[in-house]
């Protein structure tokens, strides 16, 4: 069996002796405060967790750091207008033997932006992705990442429809088989289906490891698919009650 590069990034930490101020945003975020060492899959590593849990606050530092763009794109995307946290700085970065060929941070919101950048680009001939629908849009920026990669995803199944979702589900399998790594934040009980993935959630107790079927994305979904009518009459009428 040939020997394989990944994981191009093994862990993550804050860094000894970083100027951290816990009343500073986002040092006070239970997730950053008590992450410790966050050892990531070679494959797959999911980030989940409720909205301002710290995931994507998480996921674009690293991206940062790592050298990308904050609002998405590869590193020749050099259109840093978006504010960011200052946790990168504070982050202590332990990289595999060999650098990936390619790295690329998706993000969702940023898309349209960054698809604007690169059509601006001089000798860019590519038909605008402009010229296709946000999830159609999206879903070719995945396609068109190549073999031996970093690559972060942050919600992609905001574009995405529960049919691509599982295609984008065969597109990563197919970039992990070639050689890629990935770091996805996620609510998206289909994603978070990949096996074998480590899915690391973000709450109020820190960052915990935790199994597919013990996550609450697949409780609830699973509940609710299963018992939806149930479920709708408990929350309309507790809606008419609070009225």
């Amino acid at each position: 069996m040939a020997l394989t590069a990944k994981p191009y990034l093994r862990e993550v930490s804050i860094r000894p002796g970083a100027d951290i101020d816990p009343d500073r945003y986002p040092f006070g975020i239970p997730a950053v405060r008590e992450m410790g060492t966050l050892a990531l899959h070679p494959d797959v590593t999911f980030f989940v967790g409720e909205n301002g849990a710290g995931k994507s606050t998480m996921l674009e530092a690293i991206a940062v750091a790592m050298g990308l763009p904050a609002e998405g794109g590869s590193r020749n995307v050099n259109r840093q207008q978006q504010e960011v946290s200052p946790l990168q700085d504070a982050l202590r970065l332990v990289k595999g033997y060999k650098a990936p060929r390619w790295s690329y941070f998706l993000r969702a919101e940023s898309a349209f932006d960054v698809i604007s950048y690169m059509d601006s680009l001089p000798g860019h001939r590519k038909p605008s992705l402009h010229l296709r629908s946000h999830g159609e849009a999206f879903m070719e920026l995945l396609l068109d990442l190549e073999d031996n990669g970093f690559y972060l995803l942050d919600e992609p199944e905001a574009a995405l429809s529960p049919n691509r979702q599982l295609a984008a589900l065969s597109a990563i399998d197919q970039l992990v088989k070639r050689g890629s790594q990935f770091i996805i934040a996620t609510h998206s009980p289909i994603l978070l289906a990949y096996p074998n993935a480590k899915i690391l959630v973000f709450d109020q107790s820190g960052l915990t490891e935790t199994a597919y079927e013990d996550t609450e994305h697949y409780a609830v979904t699973r509940d609710f698919l299963n018992h939806y009518e149930r479920r709708l009459q408990q929350l309309l009428e507790d809606d008419q009650d609070n009225e």
